[in-house]
């Protein structure tokens, strides 16, 4: 894969850098402390894309996931539209909230031209409270998409809940002699956990995919990347991530055929690399978060129970307070690693914080001053070789400070 990855070079944009998608944003009047854009809409340029998502395991689901599960599997996996918001989760709002998130689907159909199955839907913000349907029916006309850069960070912007910032990747390559990009944004910042970590993700590429694949290649992107993320603890009630492919760089429709592997896999690496970009800017900017936490597993039995291992490390309250106060405490890692379900040889486990080798079956003498001073930079890296198999992951977190326990004991008021 790593060869393949080398195919991709960073880009400028997010998720109109893709040919044949465009993005608009406006000011609904969704959000209750302050008038900033709360609703999105991304509209396919020609036609119909191929369409795919990835949703929250919660059982408490909110209705636009409910409403986009349907649509996916009604529609044949084609979209030529998506219609997200914040300030309203239009979750635990039972029969009434899925009528609202239909009705919003109808109008923003009416206004693509196309079935309301082509429409795709998703909301962030306080679980419990009802749409504001008739707001959103009033700013819709409005919505100009625009395949802009400007367009897709002003749509990157309005997804956001307390998040401090955006989150966008692009990347682009030449595959058999087509320019092919692949874009994307992200929101999540609070009640970020695996499986899905309140986060939504919208990606597209310009390749020409068909449903099937596509929603093969999401499903494989999502485990390596958004459910390897961690925050709090907490998997929300409207995680979704979309792929989308508008097939606007031309060439054959790529179906997964044995004559085809280099190129699926070729694409597969670039929808790999932005959602993992996106999956570490969502850590990085965990509510309260002064640090991103990179935990790097080696050596496990299996990919599975290496990046089980990572995720139990990046997960730990112990070890995000440990690199919060620069604490070099090697212990918290060793545990956390052991209580998560993975092969283990305390004899053969081996932990490094940054390149202080700080434990190798016993503890070893390092500089503690140097593996405080790296537990103070802004990207803090773990690294555990378990010693047993071939298996490696990753996961990343960020650390615990007093400011996460500020904003969420006034999120609602």
């Amino acid at each position: 894969m790593r060869a393949v990855e080398t195919a991709w070079r960073s880009a400028p944009g997010g998720i109109t850098a893709p040919r044949g998608l465009r993005a608009a944003s406006a000011i609904a009047g969704l959000r209750a402390t302050v008038a900033a854009p709360d609703l999105a809409l991304l509209t396919v340029a020609d036609g119909s894309a191929s369409a795919a998502g990835v949703f929250t395991t919660n059982r408490f689901r909110a209705a636009p996931v409910l409403l986009s599960e349907l649509a996916l599997a009604s529609s044949g996996g084609r979209a030529r539209a998506i219609i997200a918001n914040a300030g309203c989760a239009n979750a635990g709002t039972g029969p009434a909230g899925m009528a609202d998130a239909q009705r919003v689907a109808a109008r923003v159909a009416d206004a693509v031209g196309c079935a309301p199955t082509e429409v795709l839907s998703a909301s962030t913000g306080l679980i419990g409270s009802r749409l504001d349907v008739e707001a959103i029916e009033e700013v819709l006309p409005a919505l100009q998409p625009r395949a802009s850069r400007a367009a897709g960070r002003e749509a990157a912007r309005a997804i956001l809940t307390t998040d401090t910032r955006t989150k966008e990747a692009s990347v682009v390559a030449n595959l058999d002699g087509r320019t092919i990009t692949v874009g994307g944004m992200a929101k999540g910042s609070g009640m970020i956990h695996p499986q899905m970590a309140t986060m939504l993700a919208f990606v597209a590429t310009d390749a020409t995919i068909e449903p099937p694949l596509l929603a093969a290649l999401l499903r494989d992107a999502v485990r390596d990347s958004f459910n390897q993320v961690t925050v709090d603890g907490d998997t929300s009630t409207n995680d979704s991530v979309f792929l989308l492919a508008t097939g606007a760089a031309g060439g054959p429709s790529l179906a997964g055929s044995g004559d085809e592997e280099g190129a699926v896999a070729a694409i597969a690496a670039g929808v790999s690399l932005v959602c993992r970009d996106l999956a570490r800017q969502i850590a990085a900017d965990g509510e309260g978060a002064t640090r991103l936490i990179e935990v790097n597993v080696t050596g496990a039995l299996t990919v599975d129970e290496a990046r089980l291992a990572a995720r139990s490390v990046a997960g730990s309250n112990l070890v995000k307070a440990a690199v919060h106060g620069a604490d070099p405490n090697w212990g918290r890692i060793a545990a956390a690693a052991g209580r998560s379900g993975a092969t283990l040889d305390p004899g053969r486990l081996v932990i490094w914080i940054g390149d202080q080798r700080v434990f190798a079956g016993e503890p070893c003498p390092f500089d503690e001053k140097l593996a405080s001073r790296h537990l103070r930079r802004k990207r803090v890296t773990l690294r555990i070789d378990l010693g047993i198999g071939p298996g490696a992951g990753e996961a990343w977190g960020c650390d615990l400070s007093a400011d996460y326990v500020a904003i969420n004991s006034e999120y609602a008021t």
